[in-house]
C-alpha cells in the first residue's frame, strides 16, 4: 500500500470531508471547488484509501452523491459516511422510537424506522424546520420522557450556504439541551464512535490516517482526539480566526484540497 510522510507521519489513508473542502453549498447542490475532482483522482491513481466523512443530514446520501457525480466526481455511495444511517443502526440496536425533527428530504433515509409513541428525539439539520413550534414539540417530547434520550446528528455551530453562514443543528442542539438537562448523544463529527466507525471501513489505524475539513472543531479537533492527523482548508466555512483557535492546532493549513494532495504526493515513500 503506497505511503506518504506528511506531519511527521507515514499516511496511507485519507479521509475528507464533503461541503466545503470537495464542493461549495448553493443551488441544486453547489458547485465543485476548484481542484478538488482532479485531487481525489490523484489520490486514486496513486493508492491511496479514501472515504468521505460528512454531516450532512439535508438530504439522503443517494441524493448527495448523485449531486457530486453530477459536479464530475467519482465516488461511490458505500465510501460516503452520513450520520442518518448510523443513527439509525443506533435506533434499531437499542429499540428506540424517534421523534424526528429533520429536514424533509433525509427523510426516505429514515424509511422503515418505527416513529410511533417515541421515546426519543432525534435532531437533525431541518433548516427551515426549526420553527418555535417544531422546536417546542421536541422539547415536550423530552420532557415528558422518564428517560429522556436526545441525538444530534452533528454538533456544528454553523456553516457556510450561497455565501453566507448559517446555524447549524450544535446550536439547536445547545437549547434543548439547556430547557431539557439532558445531554445530547452526538452521531456523526466529531464523535470517536462515528470516526472509528470511518477507521474500521478501510481497515486504518488512527494514526496512519489523516482527515481534511473546513471545520476546525468537528473536522480537524474531532479527527485529532481519535488520533488522526487533522488539516485545515481555507475552503468553505474557514474563516481566518480559525489558524488560531486556542484549543485545537491543526497539523497543516491548505489553501484547498488541491494543494493538500500536492504536498502529500510529493513526499510519497
Amino acid at each position: 500500500m503506497p505511503s506518504s510522510t506528511f506531519a511527521g507521519r507515514n499516511i496511507k489513508y485519507v479521509v475528507l470531508d464533503i461541503t466545503g473542502v470537495l464542493k461549495e453549498s448553493g443551488p441544486g447542490g453547489g458547485h465543485a471547488i476548484s481542484g478538488s475532482i482532479d485531487a481525489i483522482k490523484r489520490l486514486y491513481k496513486n493508492g491511496f484509501q479514501v472515504r468521505f466523512c460528512t454531516n450532512e443530514t439535508v438530504m439522503t446520501r443517494h441524493t448527495l452523491v448523485q449531486q457530486l457525480k453530477n459536479m464530475g466526481f467519482v465516488i461511490d455511495e458505500i465510501k460516503v459516511f452520513p450520520p442518518i444511517p448510523a443513527v439509525c443502526k443506533v435506533l434499531s440496536d437499542r429499540k428506540l422510537r424517534p421523534h424526528l425533527l429533520v429536514h424533509p428530504d433525509s427523510l426516505q433515509d429514515f424509511e422503515g424506522v418505527d416513529c410511533s409513541n417515541p421515546n426519543c428525539v432525534v435532531l437533525g439539520d431541518a433548516t427551515e424546520q426549526f420553527s418555535y413550534e417544531n422546536l417546542n414539540k421536541a422539547f415536550q417530547c423530552l420532557m415528558q420522557l422518564e428517560k429522556p434520550i436526545l441525538f444530534s446528528l452533528g454538533k456544528g455551530k454553523y456553516y457556510q450556504e450561497k455565501g453566507n453562514l448559517v446555524l447549524d443543528v450544535g446550536s439547536y442542539t445547545a437549547a434543548l439541551e439547556y430547557a431539557t438537562g439532558v445531554t445530547a448523544e452526538i452521531v456523526g463529527k466529531p464523535s470517536p464512535t462515528f470516526f472509528g466507525a470511518v477507521l474500521q471501513d478501510m481497515g486504518a489505524t488512527a494514526s496512519e490516517t489523516v482527515m481534511v475539513g473546513d471545520d476546525i472543531v468537528s473536522d480537524v479537533g474531532g479527527a485529532q482526539a481519535c488520533g488522526m492527523a487533522g488539516v485545515l482548508v481555507r475552503t468553505g466555512k474557514f474563516r481566518p480566526r480559525d489558524e488560531n483557535h486556542p484549543n485545537v492546532k491543526p497539523d497543516a493549513i491548505v489553501d484547498n484540497l488541491a494543494q493538500f494532495v500536492d504536498n502529500l504526493l510529493a513526499n510519497m515513500a
